[in-house]
């Protein structure tokens, strides 16, 4: 049976393959790994135990991708301009696209899965409880594991007005300034993107000034930045928190130092956040498979001390 979202009557949504959605992202995930104690909380900053036995080595180099990884980003580095960023933009501002709790929206992005072969992959909730318990294992902060938990809620895009997978999913990067040959293949892979050779758009700067700070910059429109922009607006989790949540995806930023002409001190210390972050990204898969009904109780009660509002308006 082909993959659809069986919670709603939009024929559309039933179209969308979310099975090819998760294989994607899971591919993208394989392409950056390389290119990258309960009993008391510990400091975000300490190094992560989780994955100390991992074998980080053991996946595939980004130059031998899977073509579908390769096709993948040269639709998105071409269609991710300037002028979809601004529109994407108003129309998240101008738009609810659905009112429903955190967990509610968990189960949701739950349906992107091959009902007709489910022990090909995890299922959504599944994913994110690895990352939200890898995080708990390691006794860090209570926020960092909600973080965990709803860091990819934003493929919630992929239901609604997204116009296909080249904008959800991804590594981000900024728009409206040069693009940089640290982003993954590099400057070449933006030759049909509008803004490519841009008198101004693809300068050093752009439309930003040295020193003006990541939150006047626009990164390219996914997951990331649209659950950046609820969180932001709609719960309490520190800035640190956000950042990981807007930047976990920024690899040319976070990894591979690209773009650092335009932070400011403020994101100087949150850049220290997103690595500490990243591993629990990149490696919380495991063979352990987390029971959604088990943890729930535990984490209904981290979603209600940082979501004030129970019905979050997504």
């Amino acid at each position: 049976m082909a993959p659809v979202a069986i919670d709603t009557p939009d024929p559309v949504v039933q179209k969308r393959d979310g099975q090819a959605l998760e294989e994607l992202s899971d591919a993208i995930d394989e392409v950056n790994v390389l290119k990258a104690n309960m009993k008391r909380e510990k400091d975000l900053y300490e190094e992560s135990e989780f994955d100390k036995s991992k074998d980080k080595t053991a996946f595939r180099q980004y130059e031998d991708a899977c073509d579908r990884v390769k096709n993948f980003y040269k639709e998105q580095h071409t269609k991710q301009t300037v002028a979809y960023n601004l529109k994407a933009r108003h129309e998240f501002h101008s738009t609810t696209r659905a009112e429903m709790t955190v967990w509610e929206a968990m189960e949701k992005l739950n349906t992107l899965i091959d009902e007709s072969d489910p022990d090909t992959s995890l299922s959504q909730i599944e994913h994110l409880l690895q990352s939200a318990e890898a995080i708990r294992r390691d006794g860090k902060p209570r926020w960092m594991q909600l973080t965990g938990l709803i860091h990819d809620l934003g493929k919630l895009l992929f239901f609604y007005n997204a116009q296909g997978q080249w904008d959800v999913v991804g590594d981000t990067f900024p728009v409206g300034c040069g693009f940089d040959e640290r982003i993954i293949y590099g400057r070449e892979s933006f030759t049909e993107n509008e803004d490519f050779n841009h008198p101004i758009y693809d300068t050093k700067f752009g439309i930003y000034s040295p020193g003006c700070g990541l939150d006047k910059v626009m990164l390219s429109w996914g997951h990331d930045e649209y659950l950046y922009h609820i969180a932001k607006e709609q719960s309490t989790l520190p800035d640190e928190a956000l950042s990981m949540i807007r930047y976990h995806s920024f690899y040319p930023w976070h990894n591979a130092g690209a773009y650092h002409e335009l932070m400011d001190d403020h994101d100087k210390a949150m850049l220290r956040a997103v690595k500490a972050f990243n591993p629990y990204d990149l490696y919380s898969k495991s063979d352990g498979i987390p029971s959604a009904e088990e943890l729930k109780p535990y984490y209904m009660e981290l979603i209600d001390e940082y979501f004030p509002n129970k019905v979050v308006r997504w």
